[in-house]
């Protein structure tokens, strides 16, 4: 679910049954005490990740010193619209999930090792042939 972020979070309302028939609605299976210390972290990566984006002009940013503190307030599940596709191509299952709000699409495509290894070999070969060709005219 990460890497489908972000989600609409003003967009959300209130959850009514009338929004699943037809589909798969996966019940929550991690609780709230066993999400905490992740919750946390995430938190703290995006209060750091916010403050440096705001820093321009430089190269690089040291961090000294932080001290981010974390309220927590009320813990509220929300149903997100996902879909999923899975799929087999030559004997290997794909899988494939999109955001239902953003429309961002995850998943691994299947990748012919044949013409993988075909694309890198002819674009080897051009660079090697353009290298080639630039050390021969510099030594004449």
């Amino acid at each position: 679910m990460d890497s489908l972020e972000p989600n609409d979070y003003k967009g959300l309302k209130d959850f009514s049954t009338a929004y699943l028939p037809g589909f798969l609605a996966d019940k929550y299976d991690v609780s709230v005490d066993d999400c905490r210390s992740r919750a946390d972290e995430r938190c703290e990566n995006t209060a750091e990740q916010a403050l440096r984006s705001t820093i321009d002009g430089y190269d690089t940013c040291a961090t000294e010193k932080k001290g981010i503190r974390l309220h927590r307030g009320k813990v509220h599940y929300a149903l997100f619209p996902v879909w999923v596709l899975n799929t087999q191509w030559k004997g290997e299952n794909f899988l494939f999930t999109m955001n239902g709000q953003t429309g961002k699409l995850v998943g691994n495509l299947p990748v012919s090792r044949g013409k993988y290894w075909a694309t890198f070999a002819s674009i080897a070969a051009a660079a090697s042939a353009v290298g080639c060709a630039l050390m021969m005219a510099l030594l004449h």
